[in-house]
């Protein structure tokens, strides 16, 4: 067999293997996102009640409505009294489901899961949602120029990585006993690839992904599904209540989506959109142009441009007052 055969025969193994990889990621997509729309699970197999962290506003209060919607008591945790208790009394009155309300704030770190785990104990616990976390800036930043920066990364870990194997670690023993369970962490699609002038978001939020596919892979054998949803942008007040397009997902309208792929893929983008929208980034922005110092200096000029216009604009509200 002469080497142009043999070149031939790997060539044409290559081709075979890499449409078949194209043809299983089209499958997994189309399962994920088209038959999830016709085939839901049922939630409620998993137990009575829900654990919802960051429940009061955004991605959890979202999580918490349609998890309440679809027949599951739920329990809100936040750390505004009087947002979760209008919370509660939304979904009560809207869903006639049970709620209950427990008041932390999960910056303040290891001292507060005792009290979490008294207010849980013997609830059947059948889905917990760790949505909980912060951001510590509203601009593209460099890691120094964090404000009050020794305070903020304390705040973030406790927040963003602490919260979601604490509160694992005090529901799932009730899920591994029943041989059922469902745990859901929000991850971001910042954490998919390394984020410059987002390093300490994007460095829990890979913790969050990393620590989600571990757990799937350790305790899917004992009826525990661990999912990991890792959204692009949502309207929520992290984002500034960013327009809703076909781009930027309603909170609500993402939840009832990514529920939909439970059962479906332990991992998910949440959505058709932001699935596409992960694909064009990682053809448009490869990790070495991503990790670049000339994309970095741009992006650093675009957050000082977008300070001074939110500076101006504050301005002209406050001349505006006075004239009045």
């Amino acid at each position: 067999m002469s080497s142009t055969e043999v070149l031939a025969i790997f060539g044409g193994f290559t081709v075979v293997f890499h449409l078949l990889n194209l043809a299983w990621k089209c499958w997994c997509g189309f399962r994920q996102f088209v038959l999830s729309e016709l085939w839901h699970v049922d939630l409620r197999t998993y137990g009575q009640w829900a654990v919802v962290t960051g429940a009061t506003s955004g991605i959890g209060k979202a999580y918490a409505s349609e998890l309440a919607r679809r027949g599951l008591d739920v329990v809100l945790v936040s750390r505004s009294d009087d947002k979760l208790q209008m919370i509660a009394k939304e979904i009560e009155d809207q869903y006639g489901r049970k709620t209950r309300t427990i008041q932390v704030d999960f910056t303040d770190g290891q001292s507060i899961y005792p009290a979490i785990a008294e207010e849980l104990q013997g609830l059947e616990i059948g889905i917990l949602v760790n949505n909980v976390g912060m951001a510590y800036s509203d601009h593209f930043a460099y890691f120094l120029e964090i404000p009050d920066v020794e305070q903020k990364i304390t705040q973030v870990v406790n927040c963003n990585m602490l919260s979601v194997p604490q509160m694992t670690r005090l529901v799932l023993p009730g899920m591994v006993e029943r041989g059922t369970g469902l745990i859901i962490n929000i991850s971001s699609e910042a954490g998919v690839r390394p984020q410059p002038l987002l390093s300490l978001y994007s460095a829990t939020k890979i913790f969050v992904t990393y620590f989600s596919q571990c757990l799937h892979a350790e305790y899917k054998s004992k009826g525990i599904i661990v999912q990991c949803v890792a959204p692009f942008m949502v309207s929520t007040n992290m984002t500034k209540n960013v327009n809703v397009n076909r781009f930027a997902k309603s909170a609500s309208r993402f939840a009832s989506e990514a529920l939909n792929t439970v059962g479906h893929s332990s991992y998910t983008s949440g959505c058709l959109s932001h699935a596409l929208q992960g694909m064009a980034l990682a053809i448009l922005l490869p990790d070495w142009f991503r990790m670049s110092p000339f994309l970095i200096r741009k992006l650093r000029n675009v957050a000082e441009d977008s300070k001074y216009y939110i500076r101006v604009c504050k301005e002209k509200e406050k001349l505006g007052e006075k004239e009045e």
